[in-house]
């Protein structure tokens, strides 16, 4: 297949590890997933979410990378390339335009959201978190949304630094910077960790999130694993794609697609290790959400010695980790300006970035100004969330198992992924069977339409889809001609 080449590649593997890391490591990874293994399961939880890695996120991981290693492009120059050489139809290319739609409109909420983080790092340094209780914390983090002006400057500057770095280009600014944050960030981890080590609460973390209690784990927690596992590792989004473009050839897709999978799950159990110690110490509540973030934790930073210098090593952490994820976000919209307008970098960012500062201004509004502007019940924020996380990301996902699975040839995706025959199978059988049902349920619960049924009655209904599994193996090469012969 003859392809444009990407203008640079990653240096080396550890590279795209690094940059895919950054991305799928963000502030969800810091309370949520901690926060999530507490409430469904601790132990049981976490095996199963890694089970649910393994079958459902890094098939699909691997398709994202083979495609956009195979298409050399943005999403939709690379999806758009590989159609045609198996000769499907060009309105494949459309899942390139979602995904990459869908990064963009995720980066447009999300800026907002790390401007806390950026707001937080500050308040931490210049004593803006002297408070006494939970009550004056939600005080503060109420007044920090309630000001445009103090709003809107945070989520500028998360805006300006990602396209400072996505400007530069992929080694000297995508891989450069992430060389250091994500290393820094596992650094301060590190050092939280140790801190809790004699903060008196450490043993109540561990069990919190690692004692093995299977019949803590219901249907509800198996939605969550499967729900997290899926959104977590940035896919459908166009980041993975997109740094797959620029992926070296005879670079194993497999071990580095597992590489990040095991580093995102480390990172985030890591900050769980981290954040629990002092919540526990302090006699508070583990199930706070996002409030354990800013309203608890820095009362527990209060309390801790040496808890000014702590909580400023951990907002300096939450800052680099949503940096990390704006980053990979943004770039599959700059890297389509690139290829398709032939726009230089510093252009193509700051472009994308002037778009992307009107946008997430409106969405940043929601919170002061324009809590009264509002459609169907939702605000602009809340909007670009549900449209991403409830029909872009899924509908994404399930597109590209789909046409990896049954769409396209198996050969270029033999010749990308190059995998043993065995190996290749079990792949070929997750992306076509299990992976798109996990989707479709992460899909429907996340639409409100099974949770209730899933959680009463789980055991039948896994019982069923692989009765439905080993059938569809049966009629697979049918199905497949059936949807190659209407493309």
């Amino acid at each position: 297949m003859t392809t444009t080449q990407p203008r640079t590649q990653w240096l080396g593997r550890w590279g795209f590890v690094l940059a895919a890391t950054g991305s799928a490591v963000g502030l969800g990874n810091i309370w949520k997933f901690p926060y999530m293994t507490g409430e469904y399961g601790g132990g049981a939880f976490v095996l199963v979410y890694l089970a649910c890695i393994l079958a459902v996120g890094v098939p699909v991981m691997m398709v994202e990378i083979a495609l956009g290693r195979r298409g050399r492009g943005s999403p939709v120059d690379a999806v758009r390339r590989v159609v045609a050489e198996s000769g499907r139809s060009g309105a494949w290319s459309l899942l390139g335009w979602m995904a990459m739609l869908c990064g963009f409109l995720i980066l447009c909420f999300y800026v907002v959201v790390a401007g806390w983080s950026f707001a937080y790092l500050w308040k931490m340094l210049s004593g803006g978190l002297a408070g006494g209780s939970v009550e004056e914390m939600v005080a503060i983090f109420a007044a920090n949304n309630a000001s445009p002006w103090n709003l809107g400057l945070w989520s500028t500057l998360v805006t300006v630094a990602t396209m400072v770095i996505v400007g530069k280009g992929v080694q000297a600014g995508i891989e450069r910077s992430v060389g250091w944050m994500m290393p820094g960030m596992v650094v301060m981890l590190l050092v939280l960790i140790v801190y809790g080590l004699f903060s008196g609460g450490f043993g109540a973390a561990l069990r919190f999130l690692f004692v093995f209690d299977a019949g803590s784990l219901s249907g509800e927690g198996l939605l969550a694993a499967l729900g997290h596992a899926f959104f977590t590792l940035s896919l459908a989004s166009g980041a993975i794609l997109t740094y797959g473009s620029y992926l070296p050839a005879g670079t194993s897709i497999a071990r580095t697609s597992l590489t990040v999978a095991v580093a995102d799950t480390l990172v985030a159990l890591m900050a769980g290790l981290a954040i629990f110690p002092a919540i526990f110490a302090n006699g508070m509540d583990p199930g706070e959400g996002p409030g354990l973030i800013f309203m608890s934790l820095p009362l527990a930073f209060q309390a801790m010695p040496l808890g000014t210098l702590f909580g400023v090593l951990f907002f300096a952490m939450l800052s680099m980790a949503a940096l990390t994820s704006a980053i990979s976000m943004v770039e599959a919209t700059v890297s389509w300006l690139c290829d398709r307008h032939g726009l230089s970098r510093p252009a193509a960012a700051w472009g994308a970035g002037s778009v992307l500062w009107v946008i997430s201004t409106l969405a940043m509004l929601s919170f002061n100004l324009g809590a009264d502007w509002t459609l169907a019940g939702r605000h602009l924020f809340d909007w670009l969330d549900y449209l991403t996380s409830r029909w872009l990301m899924p509908l994404g996902g399930l597109g590209m198992a789909l046409l990896a699975g049954f769409v396209l040839r198996e050969a270029p995706l033999r010749e990308e992924l190059g995998l043993s025959a065995g190996w290749h199978a079990l792949w070929l059988f997750m992306v076509r069977y299990v992976s798109p049902l996990g989707i479709l349920v992460v899909f429907v619960d996340a639409l409100g339409l099974v949770e209730v049924a899933f959680a009463d009655h789980w055991p039948w209904l896994l019982g069923l889809l692989l009765v439905l599994t080993l059938a569809g193996e049966l009629v697979s090469p049918r199905l497949g001609r059936t949807l190659r012969q209407r493309t």
